[in-house]
């Protein structure tokens, strides 16, 4: 787990102050953690004292102990593709490719699946259900994939959503976005400037911001009305996005659900345009 994890895990053992210091931990996570020990009890308003008890309660020896802790994560969010490949080439197990990545991806699943709060989740499907909101939906470079897949499906289930271009196209779109409309966002690590910027200015225009992200979290968890975080890191140079799509997949399977009787219609409508296209083969 992350120490983010961590700390999000044990939140309702803690105390009122440490609660106010976990706050301020999160807030501006790793970065927050990284300044004097002093400086952080004065940030939330508590004492050096209550920052001691907390950790220990996070099972770190002590301030040196977690902040050596924070600066390994730091580094593993900002990691390119060749630090990746290195963390993991001198721990691989001794067997067959396909069998230590998929095991991994696996764990990945299993164990994104285990963190998501089913409320959370049913909160996110109501707002993706809402025919009173638009939806718009945006990923980076790798994770635009995932932002494509999601909006696939949902413009076949219901109307009023769009994909955000990329580059200097997507201010555009936030012409016609209304206070209370949906922004989903795919960013997980490094975390791209240009899809924090759009967070941002989605948010100061009133958007319900979702976020799909890794278990460090992107920046725009701190704007994001609900974040999911998926396992990410594999025995390669490249993450795999498999524990996002996992999510992305449920989440789908609950919307349609949920507004059966209008996809049911525009599917019929949709399928009668690929007959008429000829956009799939038929037999017989």
């Amino acid at each position: 787990m992350s120490i983010a994890e961590m700390i999000q895990s044990r939140r309702d053992s803690m105390t009122r102050s440490e609660s106010q210091l976990i706050s301020v931990i999160l807030d501006e996570y790793p970065i927050s953690g990284l300044c004097s020990i002093t400086e952080l009890a004065e940030k939330a308003g508590v004492s050096t004292p209550t920052v001691g008890r907390m950790l220990q309660k996070l099972g770190f020896s002590g301030y040196g102990h977690f902040q050596a802790a924070l600066r390994e994560e730091l580094g593993e969010m900002i990691s390119d593709p060749i630090a990746k490949r290195d963390v993991w080439k001198n721990r691989l197990p001794d067997e067959h490719v396909l069998n230590r990545y998929c095991r991994q991806a696996l764990e990945n699943q299993r164990k994104t699946v285990e963190q998501v709060a089913p409320d959370d989740f049913d909160s996110l499907c109501s707002l993706l259900a809402d025919p009173n909101r638009s939806i718009f939906i945006a990923g980076g470079r790798i994770t635009g994939t995932l932002a494509r897949y999601l909006y696939l499906h949902l413009q076949m289930i219901r109307p009023d959503v769009r994909l955000m271009p990329a580059a200097a196209s997507w201010p555009h779109e936030l012409l016609d976005l209304r206070k209370g409309d949906v922004l989903v966002v795919f960013d997980v690590r490094r975390y791209e400037n240009a899809v924090l910027v759009m967070g941002q200015m989605c948010h100061e225009r009133g958007a319900e911001v979702v976020l799909f992200t890794d278990q460090w979290r992107s920046p725009i968890h701190k704007i994001a009305r609900l974040t999911f975080s998926g396992r990410i890191a594999v025995p390669s140079a490249w993450d795999s996005v498999a524990s996002l799509l996992l999510l992305t997949e449920c989440v789908i399977a609950s919307v349609q659900e949920t507004l059966w009787t209008t996809v049911r219609t525009r599917t019929d409508d949709l399928e009668s345009a690929f007959d008429t296209t000829g956009l799939f083969r038929k037999f017989g």
